[in-house]
């Protein structure tokens, strides 16, 4: 089965603080009467780190002894009542957290007559790479309503934990201690200031303890080129960033003063870049585009900025810009990502009808905003004409005019039309086995070169391999227009993408690539799923599935039956099963057996198989007579045999226990106490422990309190020795022995 996945996104199951449905209600208290002045006196004198301590509360939830100062940096005014806010919710209560968010930004859209421009940005920017959530608040403070703001989601450690599943490699913010324009260096990752990595302290802000080495590893690899960079640099993610901020003309970034970007290092050592501080975005901001405009430039011109006048003339080296677009694939797959971008958001008038959405939604509350810097006929204006004053310096563009304009301009760029066409994409088998070999196939008119873009492992590296139209990779005839590429299968799940080009222009499949991909799942192979527990109670017994890899996996198509050979078979629902996961499910209920004892799940025992897609046997699982308070399953968990157990539905199976002839010992090896589990005893139980060397060490006789219950003896260790030692059970008319490692 061929279906779409993107990276994944977090929180789910819980309220999304960013929901851009809502309008966030926050109310910080100080004591301070002056708190104005303190924090003023703070951003000046100490920056970041100078915080008032407060309470606050946020849609009704008190959270005290908060952390607040004022952020930004032109957005910043000590003569302005409404300044933007940092709060840090876990400044002296640790953990403490908002719907999962520890830190609260809020903007206060000095720079946007119509106050949707970063909320607008950011939700067009997370559909193709990891970028923060905004939404909107009305932040009162001592119960006096200072504005509206922008509330968008730090990018932190939990950001980046949710989006790269790690939070402790090298991360940055490209943010210079003092900024430099128009001639300035700020943090364009030139390698401009030596060799050692101390000369680019002032211009790179180390949110990690540690990583000066690896930002320093970048720059010198990005210097010789993208060949060079690619080990160390998620290339494609850096175009989508590029192609992102070219097309909505956000000029505040690394384009114009080469700053408002964060760089993460994932766990594949490549560093990924996410844009920061999007509220100048359609091109509110025009002090600078970083080449021949440096000194500004004004809004005819920025209409048809060039995206390639960084390789014409650069005010200041822009190495992330000009050493990637040297190379012609490259410079191919940045345009077909602006033209993605343009063809999805702006060309089908997407961005204006989101716009007027938004604006809908906060209107009364920007009336009642009376520190706003702008009137509310220019807030009602500014989504269609510019608005501000006469100098084209403050003047703030029309943003659907701003966006006719620049579209109409792009498609006359060369490279912007006459790609390829990629239609018909295939995977033979449809599901393919792990460990041999399936094709990729597709349709692809009009291109001199093709390659597929593909991993075994989510969050891994993608590889290429050229497609070819040559007849022999299972593609047809030569020169009949359908390419493949044969590819054997390496993990658990296959996920791909296409690219072809000619010399014209590029095309991506999905156009989204490599952000969005196709995804295989192989056949589920025995070891991959198993029934790791079960409960056999009549109507109700339940199944427990534990999913063994690393990746998430459907088990639609997979069936239980009551045993191996059987021809009755119940197909499992239409579920997915999370990395190491458990799925848990009643056969009656849940996979459409009404009537007990249709599904024979009998208390007595019986055999259990599951098979996979195919048909093939996953696994299986044998019970015998069921005991009252315990189920069936596998410890150790996944894999061990099958014995009982307290119930664990849906979790780890933390103690194996003993069928009803027999004993159990655990934990194995003990330090000072081990339980020995027996099955239903009648009479006495005698124990004996002898040492490795055979001389008797303890003899003691154990009584079961019930006949039909197995039960478990705390046995004493902690006077012998570290060792091994046998243990000897008499009782039931039998004897068994076990061996015990005390340490």
């Amino acid at each position: 089965m061929l279906f779409l996945l993107a990276s994944p996104i977090f929180l789910a199951g819980q309220e999304n603080f960013y929901d851009p449905s809502a309008i966030r209600e926050i109310r910080i208290t100080f004591s301070e009467k002056n708190w104005r002045q303190i924090l003023d006196s703070l951003f000046v004198t100490v920056g970041d780190e100078g915080k008032l301590t407060g309470d606050v509360t946020i849609d009704g939830h008190l959270l005290r002894n908060v952390g607040v100062r004022y952020k930004g940096y032109s957005s910043y005014n000590a003569d302005e009542i409404k300044n933007p806010f940092n709060i840090d919710l876990d400044y002296l209560v640790e953990n403490q957290n908002h719907l999962g968010q520890v830190k609260i930004k809020l903007s206060n859209v000095i720079h946007d007559p119509s106050f949707v421009r970063e909320a607008l940005s950011y939700e067009i920017a997370r559909k193709y790479l990891p970028a923060s959530r905004a939404n909107f608040a009305n932040l009162y403070v001592n119960e006096t309503l200072i504005g509206l703001y922008t509330n968008v989601e730090a990018v932190d450690a939990l950001f980046v934990k949710a989006h790269w599943g790690s939070d402790r490699n090298s991360f940055f913010k490209g943010e210079p201690l003092k900024l430099e324009y128009p001639f300035g260096q700020n943090a364009n990752l030139a390698l401009t200031h030596g060799s050692d990595s101390s000369g680019y302290l002032p211009f790179y802000n180390m949110v990690s303890v540690t990583g000066w080495n690896d930002l320093f590893d970048l720059i010198n690899r990005l210097d010789r080129g993208a060949d060079s960079a690619e080990s160390i640099l998620n290339i494609d993610r850096t175009l989508w960033m590029h192609a992102f901020n070219e097309v909505l003309l956000n000029l505040d970034s690394y384009i114009g003063y080469a700053q408002n970007y964060y760089l993460y290092r994932d766990d594949n050592s490549q560093f990924s870049p996410i844009p920061w501080d999007l509220n100048m975005s359609f091109g509110s901001f025009r002090d600078s585009d970083g080449s021949t405009n440096f000194l500004g430039i004004s809004i005819p011109k920025l209409k048809r900025l060039d995206p390639l006048a960084l390789m014409k003339f650069s005010i200041s080296p822009r190495p992330l810009m000009t050493n990637l677009f040297s190379n012609d694939t490259l410079r191919k797959i940045y345009f077909a990502h602006m033209r993605t971008i343009v063809d999805e958001n702006f060309r089908n008038g997407w961005y204006f009808t989101r716009a007027q959405e938004l604006r809908s939604l906060i209107d009364a509350d920007v009336l009642r905003d009376t520190n706003r810097f702008y009137s509310y006929v220019d807030f009602l204006a500014n989504l269609t004409v510019t608005v501000g004053g006469s100098g084209s310096m403050i003047e703030y563009p029309g943003i659907k005019d701003l966006m006719e304009a620049r579209v109409t301009y792009l498609d006359t760029r060369p490279g912007f039309s006459g790609q390829p066409v990629i239609s018909e994409v295939k995977c033979t088998p449809e599901v393919p086995v792990r460990g041999e070999p399936c094709t990729i196939t597709a349709r692809i008119a009009g291109s001199d070169l093709a390659y597929i873009g593909y991993r075994f492992a989510s969050n891994g590296k993608f590889a290429r391999m050229t497609m070819t139209d040559d007849g022999n990779h299972q593609d047809g005839n030569a020169g009949d227009g359908l390419f493949g590429a044969i590819l054997t299968i390496a993990g658990h799940t296959l996920q791909y993408y296409l690219y072809a080009e000619n010399d014209s222009a590029g095309v991506l499949s999905p156009e989204r690539a490599e952000y969005e991909f196709y995804t295989v799942q192989p056949a589920i192979l025995p070891g991959d799923v198993v029934m790791n527990e079960v409960m056999a109670a009549g109507y109700d017994s339940w199944i427990e599935l534990l999913n063994t890899t690393t990746e998430p996996l459907k088990v639609n198509g997979m069936a239980i039956s009551y045993d191996p050979v059987s021809s009755v078979r119940w197909n499992l629902p239409d579920t997915v099963i999370g990395v190491i996961g458990y799925y848990v499910f009643n056969p009656y209920s849940d996979m459409g057996v009404t009537q007990p004892g249709t599904f024979p799940l009998s208390a007595a025992g019986g055999t259990l198989a599951l098979v996979n897609s195919g048909g093939f046997p996953v696994d299986s699982l044998a019970y015998g007579q069921q005991v009252p308070g315990k189920t069936t399953g596998r410890y150790p968990n996944g894999y061990g045999p099958v014995t009982f157990m307290p119930p664990t539905g849906g979790s780890h199976n933390r103690i194996g226990t003993t069928p009803p002839s027999g004993f159990l010992l655990y934990p194995n090896p003990a330090r000072e106490t081990v339980y020995l589990e027996t099955g239903c005893c009648q009479g006495p139980m005698t124990v004996t422990i002898y040492s490795a060397t055979g001389v008797m060490v303890m003899k003691r006789e154990y009584f079961c309190r019930q006949e039909t219950v197995p039960e478990a003896f705390p046995v004493g260790t902690s006077q012998f020795g570290s060792g091994l030692y046998l243990i000897r059970v008499s009782g039931n008319g039998e004897t068994t022995s076990q061996k015990l490692i005390i340490y």
